[in-house]
């Protein structure tokens, strides 16, 4: 009984360190065109997640205009969540349209554990 208790948390921890990483490699793009976009339903926003990041430092929004959120994983596994507005995207929901009504900062995380540097994986949605 030991030994399957001490395999299956081997395999449980082996699945938490990697499921972040992947062993394929893409080139970080330069110079890539804004993260926010105005559309004719409103504002898109593309959250593109890398391992243990988010393209940008921040993303800015209008208050009172609808906003889609929509999450691109280039590389890993990630989920993104903001509390303040009860969003959570992950692989099976990766849009999310809402209108925000205040101002201020909102803090955005990855939602899925993805490994050793998940913790460090913020942004910001901005809403002015």
């Amino acid at each position: 009984m030991k030994k399957l208790l001490v395999l299956l948390m081997g395999v449980a921890i082996v699945i938490a360190i990697t499921a972040c990483g992947s062993k394929e490699t893409k080139p970080v793009e330069t110079n890539t065109p804004a993260a926010t976009t105005q559309a004719a339903g409103g504002q898109n926003v593309v959250l593109k997640a890398t391992n243990f990041k988010f393209d940008q430092a921040e993303y800015r929004v209008k208050k009172g205009e609808p906003v889609t959120i929509t999450l691109d994983n280039s590389q890993g596994i990630h989920g993104a969540s903001i509390k303040e507005f009860n969003m959570k995207l992950d692989n099976s929901n990766k849009t999310f349209t809402f209108t925000p009504e205040k101002t201020g900062s909102f803090p955005i995380t990855c939602s899925i554990m993805c490994g050793s540097g998940h913790a460090n994986m913020k942004t910001t949605l901005i809403v002015e």
